[in-house]
């Protein structure tokens, strides 16, 4: 599993947008869920956790202030949550996140990523049953046998702890992060926290060929230069 997950990461910096985009892109996450919930994040984990990785990404506070401040007015726009699930050159496996106000640009944007990349979409559920969604948090140390017993004793339900180099890092259910969070930072207060994201990992990674990596890179940059999409998953073990 760890491998797969270096590969996530190793993704997301080599896929990240600009900087107006991914600006944009946090705006639009924290506008919904602080609108979805209560715009407080001490009374919504959600956007908690969610303004903590902004802030991580280096987004400035006034992008946050904003989201906010445009969460607490009356009216605004109604993002959906959309999924898109697809092939990519030399068989890869590719599920796109977005959160979209209109639906038909979204569906015609990213079609359009699949179709001049020699890429196809498929039908929901033909991608995502090969990848697992997992909670992650990942941190500095090796004490692997205290944190499981801090998390057996907050009756976490976890599926991993994998320590390398020096690196922690726990995979559990989706609906037991903020639980694990808060187990973790109860039972060892210093611990900072490098990764904490409920994300796609892919069952098993796939080689493509060097034939078909400028254009399944080509597609990858085409779908984070869509605006609707907030996050790109994919199975392709990428060159270091």
């Amino acid at each position: 599993m760890g491998r797969n997950f270096e590969n996530r990461k190793n993704a997301i910096f080599k896929t990240a947008a600009q900087k107006s985009k991914l600006y944009s892109r946090y705006g639009t996450k924290l506008y919904v869920a602080a609108k979805n919930g209560v715009p407080d994040p001490d009374a919504n984990p959600v956007l908690r956790s969610l303004i903590e990785k902004a802030k991580r990404d280096q987004v400035p506070a006034h992008v946050i202030e904003k989201a906010m401040e445009k969460a607490r007015g009356a009216g605004g726009e109604n993002f959906v949550s959309a999924r898109y699930e697809g092939f990519g050159p030399g068989g890869a496996l590719v599920i796109v996140d977005c959160l979209t106000d209109n639906n038909q640009r979204t569906i015609t944007d990213v079609r359009t990523c699949f179709t001049k990349t020699g890429s196809k979409l498929g039908a929901t559920g033909s991608v995502a049953h090969w990848f697992d969604q997992l909670a992650i948090l990942s941190f500095k140390g090796d004490n692997e046998e205290q944190v499981l017993e801090a998390m057996l004793d907050a009756d976490i339900n976890i599926n991993e702890i994998e320590c390398k180099n020096n690196q922690l890092t726990i995979f559990a259910p989706p609906e037991e992060f903020y639980k694990a969070k808060t187990a973790l930072l109860q039972a060892f207060p210093a611990t900072e926290l490098e990764v904490q994201e409920i994300t796609f990992l892919p069952q098993t990674s796939k080689a493509i060929g060097a034939e078909d990596l400028p254009m399944f890179e080509k597609l990858i940059n085409m779908l984070n230069d869509c605006d609707d999409v907030q996050d790109v998953y994919h199975n392709v073990d990428l060159p270091g």
